[in-house]
């Protein structure tokens, strides 16, 4: 086993989506927490993928569209997003948004966000 380390996700490093979007990411055997950082206007890209995701909005507003459906999630409030259904989530408003999301599995598409913990894992 590697060592346990406490971390703040201020100081982890940062990826930079696109303007107005960047992430960060830390990871279990089987979960992943990515916290993202939004900005008013920024370009919102309807995707899926095959994971389960729940949202929590950290601070601000959020309009999530998920599959046909449309919601509206304040700060504090939650949301799950079920496999494979596309989906989108913009910024309501002219304040940003940290929203927090969690990946059940792993998102291996977003490993890269985790190398900092390399050494907390044998095998990932």
């Amino acid at each position: 086993m590697g060592r346990t380390r406490a971390y703040r996700w201020e100081d982890l490093p940062r990826e930079h989506v696109r303007p107005g979007v960047s992430r960060a990411g830390f990871r279990g055997n089987d979960v992943m927490l990515c916290m993202n950082w939004l900005q008013p206007g920024m370009e919102v890209r309807p995707h899926s993928h095959p994971e389960e995701q729940l949202v929590m909005v950290v601070k601000g507003r959020m309009r999530f569209f998920i599959g046909d459906e449309t919601v509206e999630v304040e700060e504090g409030g939650l949301v799950r997003i079920p496999p494979d259904v596309v989906h989108c989530g913009e910024v309501v408003g002219d304040e940003p948004v940290l929203n927090l999301d969690v990946f059940s599995p792993l998102r291996r598409d977003y490993l890269h966000l985790v190398t900092y913990q390399t050494d907390t894992f044998e095998k990932a």
